[in-house]
Formats: structure tokens, sequence, C-alpha cells
């Protein structure tokens, strides 16, 4: 059996809910949801397009923690509180994984932890070996 590493954002949420940022096993690591949430409120205010780069930029760096890189990608899933603003959450995400292209879902959500969060993103990928 693989070796698990379970990697920590540091948020006092990981031990109290039971989840850790990612996890690694084998070759393969999922990066739970992640969002833009900051002390003050949101990395990027209103903007779904900030909000977007920086819960992806938290992606790219847990899968650094995990031994793994954006190439690695072969699925993301992004959830938007407001559908019609997918277009801004895509091209976020293009600029990220445009030449990568993962199978990627976009789901529309009633909400997200926090009200002023617009976007929460999961990734799975598969480390080449």
């Amino acid at each position: 059996m693989s070796n698990r590493n379970n990697i920590s954002s540091g948020s006092d949420w990981e031990s109290k809910i039971g989840y850790s940022r990612a996890v690694r096993i084998g070759q393969q690591v999922s990066v739970s949801g992640t969002t833009a949430s900051g002390a003050d409120g949101p990395v990027g205010g209103d903007s779904l397009a900030e909000q977007t780069r920086e819960a992806l930029r938290r992606i790219v760096a847990a899968l650094g923690e995990a031994g793994a890189k954006p190439e690695d990608v072969i699925r993301t899933r992004m959830y938007l509180t407001d559908m019609s603003r997918w277009e801004e959450a895509g091209l976020a995400h293009g600029e990220v994984f445009g030449e990568i292209r993962p199978a990627t879902t976009i789901l529309e959500v009633s909400k997200l932890i926090d009200a002023d969060l617009l976007i929460e993103i999961e990734a799975d990928a598969i480390v080449a070996e």
C-alpha cells in the first residue's frame, strides 16, 4: 500500500472538521475545495476573476507541497454562486490550465460557506513517475 501524505493549509478547521487541504497517495493527488477566503473577506473582493485566481494560486501551492504541478492536473471542478458570470471564472481558469486542458466541470450552487465567496474549486492530479 502506498504512503498517505496529508497536506495542511494550517487552518484550525482542518482538525475540527477532519479534512486536509490536499492528500497524496501514490501518484494521485486530490485538492479539497479551495476558495479565496481571507481574514478580512475574500481575496479579490467581489471580483469573480480575482477570487478564481486566488483559489487557483492556493491549489497550485498545495499541488507543489504534494510534489505535483499544474501539468499533472487531470480534473477540476468549479462551484459558482452565479452561473451568469461563468465566463469570468472560466477565463481565469484558462490562465492556469489553458494548455493543460484538464477535464473540467462548472456547477452553480446556492451559496458557499461565506456569502461573499463566489467560487470554490477542487482539483485532482496524477503525478507522472
